[in-house]
């Protein structure tokens, strides 16, 4: 339990944003009658998809449709992982959303079940209660017997806590208690730089220490304060209080987490390798004791996996198994391919996917984007990279999107902007598109363009016009 609580604690650090390929969406952009808004939350156009995501969001939400699969089918560049990202963001942090590519599996230095279960098992979420005794109040006075430096009204921070003993008057509207430090709890109030004024919260168990904020009793105090300062009522009632605590793991967290030596930090290391089953079994046997103690519960979350088409024979068995199984997470997959092989055999199928495995599936389609539509997701891309763009440039950017794909178009921003730069110029413009178009190919001239050069390469398989048109369409 120690170790989850620390885990959990863990993830309260702050998170280094950065600009990715769908940082732009923030959900479905449905409203409350669940219809699809023409762009919203970074969502633009696939209205019929956008919908039919809205109601499985509703069915997850609702808990009823647990152990389901969902399929996303369309071309590619037609938004299948940006509605994916959508749903995640739809559900909140609450809720565990665990995405994979189904070439990732096969990389990894793991049998192709045993990467399967990882992945099934980060998407299932476990929260566990916890009852915690809180010493919550305002502090009045801190005082430190040694060193010298220390002062009446807070701790240096930084400074060294050995040897030091002192004491901490904390009250509440009711009453006013003194506490007793040890070198510890001086070092930890000295980290949060803790001073009288301030209202905060001690974990007897762990001596973690929260600065809730300032009392409003002391707001006039001071002539000036912080943008971020947050000002806070002195608590109510008894100093000491029994506070029900969650920590919200996934098994998976916990798999690892019990089969390795060095515990939670195998997480950071990535030194979770194959987990024996006995392990497993003795965990789910531990979870269901909880559960009926009612100290936690399980939450099934959503596990995503692209290009599903990759996956053999063998995955598909396990995934039609795992699905049957009462803790299985709802499971997203996602396919750009028609009616085509099935991995491990010889038989076709469309997507790729066996037939009763299909047969399971509830199939989303998306389509490809229109003009207008290619427009609006290239405004919020720029608007998301801090490239401002000229008319003129959008104008151009979007005629490439249209005859090229979407993703190279997108992939021109950022580059057109460095080139904007480079010129010393504040605005996109065409020529700075258009200099970057002749820098980088897309894959119809890069394509073309081997099949010109074919006789300067080595190893070209493609003899002629029409073979390389051939190879190009199989």
């Amino acid at each position: 339990m120690a170790e989850l609580k620390r885990l959990s604690e863990s993830r309260d650090l702050t998170r280094i944003e950065r600009i990715g390929a769908h940082s732009h969406i923030r959900g479905l952009g449905l409203d409350s009658s669940i219809e699809a808004r023409d762009a919203s939350e970074g969502m633009v156009g696939q209205l019929p998809a956008r919908r039919a995501a809205g109601l499985i969001l509703q069915l997850i939400r609702q808990g009823k449709i647990a152990g389901r699969a969902v399929l996303l089918a369309g071309q590619p560049g037609t938004g299948k992982t940006a509605l994916a990202m959508g749903i995640a963001k739809s559900l909140g942090a609450e809720t565990p959303f665990a995405s994979v590519a189904a070439s990732e599996l096969f990389s990894l230095d793991l049998s192709k079940t045993e990467a399967l279960t990882q992945a099934f098992r980060r998407a299932i979420g476990v929260r566990i209660k916890e009852e915690a005794e809180i010493i919550e109040g305002e502090v009045v006075e801190i005082s430190i017997d040694r060193p010298v430096s220390a002062s009446s009204s807070g701790i240096p921070s930084g400074a060294t806590a050995a040897g030091k003993t002192g004491r901490l008057t904390l009250k509440t509207t009711d009453m006013e208690t003194v506490y007793e430090l040890g070198g510890k709890m001086i070092e930890a109030l000295g980290k949060e730089k803790v001073q009288s004024g301030d209202v905060i919260a001690l974990d007897k168990a762990s001596g973690k220490v929260t600065k809730l904020g300032r009392s409003i009793g002391r707001s006039r105090d001071y002539d000036a304060v912080g943008a971020h300062t947050k000002f806070v009522k002195c608590p109510e009632g008894e100093l000491q209080k029994r506070k029900e605590v969650m920590h919200c793991v996934t098994l998976h967290e916990i798999d690892v987490i019990n089969s390795r030596t060095q515990g939670f930090l195998a997480l950071f290391t990535g030194d979770t390798g194959e987990i024996r089953a006995e392990v497993r079994e003795q965990i789910d046997t531990k979870v269901a004791e909880w559960r009926e103690e009612g100290k936690a519960e399980i939450v099934p979350g959503v596990l995503f996996i692209d290009e599903v088409h990759m996956l053999d024979i063998e995955c598909f068995s396990f995934l039609n198994r795992a699905l049957e199984n009462d803790m299985a997470p709802i499971l997203v997959i996602a396919t750009n391919r028609g009616i085509t092989t099935i991995r491990g055999t010889n038989y076709r199928s469309p997507h790729g996917i066996p037939s009763d495995f299909l047969d399971r599936l509830l199939i989303i389609t998306t389509q490809p984007y229109t003009v207008e539509e290619i427009r609006k997701i290239l405004d919020i891309r720029c608007e998301e990279e801090d490239v401002e763009m000229s008319a003129e440039g959008k104008d151009l950017l979007t005629k490439i999107g249209t005859e090229t794909s979407l993703r190279y178009a997108i992939q021109l921003i950022t580059s057109a902007g460095l080139a904007c730069q480079k010129r010393k110029g504040k605005v996109v413009e065409m020529e700075d598109i258009s200099r970057v178009y002749h820098l980088f190919l897309d894959v119809k001239r890069s394509t073309q363009f081997l099949i010109d050069s074919q006789s300067d390469y080595m190893f070209s398989e493609v003899q002629g016009d029409s073979d390389g048109d051939d190879a190009m369409q199989s």
